[in-house]
């Protein structure tokens, strides 16, 4: 960790046809061992995947997504006085978008068979809709603070 000063957040550029950073970040963290172009494959794959079976607009369809599975609240282990408490804490804006994207990548890895473009279509889909393992990820985590909101005058 950085004593001297704050780490810069690095600038991204938009990803070629939609013209957003937020969805590069999302291919970059898709992304393995360096293929960023089959990451992006994948990706645009899956949006006429969704396309076909919605209907709807695929980006609008990922921007639902990712604002159904960002947290606002998770929590962090505080030690205090030998024990070790479960502190809620908001989440700040850039680490929403992570924790987002970072599920929805996962649960899409996890399910079974087919290409990962499908697999990361449904997922998805299934986010927009309010539904699917990293939505389900998401209220494991809001319930989890929500119990431990006794906890909350640790946060420092």
């Amino acid at each position: 960790m950085a004593r001297r000063h704050r780490a810069e957040r690095r600038s991204v550029v938009p990803d070629p046809i939609y013209k957003d950073e937020d969805l590069t970040r999302f291919i970059n963290r898709l992304m393995q061992r360096g293929k960023k172009t089959v990451a992006q494959g994948i990706l645009y794959n899956a949006f006429t995947l969704v396309e076909k079976e919605a209907k709807r607009d695929p980006f609008e369809i990922y921007q639902q997504a990712v604002k159904n599975v960002s947290p606002m609240v998770e929590v962090k282990p505080r030690r205090v006085g030998g024990a070790t408490y479960q502190v809620p804490i908001e989440v700040r804006g850039s680490r929403q978008g992570a924790l987002a994207h970072r599920w929805i990548i996962r649960a899409a890895r996890d399910r079974s068979g087919r290409s990962m473009s499908e697999k990361l279509a449904q997922e998805l889909m299934d986010a927009s809709r309010g539904q699917g393992s990293a939505v389900k990820r998401r209220e494991d985590l809001h319930r989890m603070a929500e119990a431990n909101r006794a906890f909350v005058h640790y946060k420092w």
